[in-house]
């Protein structure tokens, strides 16, 4: 399901993520996209950002999100999100991590919208 607005990247992501699903996690993102998964990394092109999220996913995360729109202009839009993620780590403890992000979409020419930079940690 494509996003049609910017607000709804987020609440997509958020779906995707709770289910696991790296394929309708990569359908939120353009191709040349970057994302950063951790503060000062950066993960540039669809391989990249795809390595990165799995990571996320081997965490069998919960994510909850609040969405806001910040801007936008020329098909361009500012999102911020205030976000919760609990999953699992790689010790078998429970993981707690939550943050606020920003991120800049691109409506695209059919209309609907992709994450061109998603930071979750925002800025940090």
């Amino acid at each position: 399901m494509p996003a049609r607005s910017p607000e709804e990247l987020d609440v997509l992501f958020a779906t995707a993520i709770n289910a696991g699903d790296i394929e309708a996690v990569m359908k939120l993102y353009e191709p040349g996209a970057c994302l950063m998964p951790e503060p000062g990394e950066v993960a540039s092109g669809t391989t990249a950002v795809r390595e990165a999220l799995s990571g996320f996913l081997a965490m069998k995360p919960r994510i909850k999100l609040d969405v806001k729109k910040l801007a936008e202009a020329g098909g361009i839009a500012l999102t911020t999100s205030k976000w919760v993620l609990e999953g699992t780590g790689a010790d078998g403890k429970p993981v707690k991590i939550e943050g606020q992000s920003a991120e800049v979409a691109r409506r695209q020419p059919d209309g609907t919208w992709l994450f061109v930079i998603d930071n979750p940690y925002g800025l940090q």
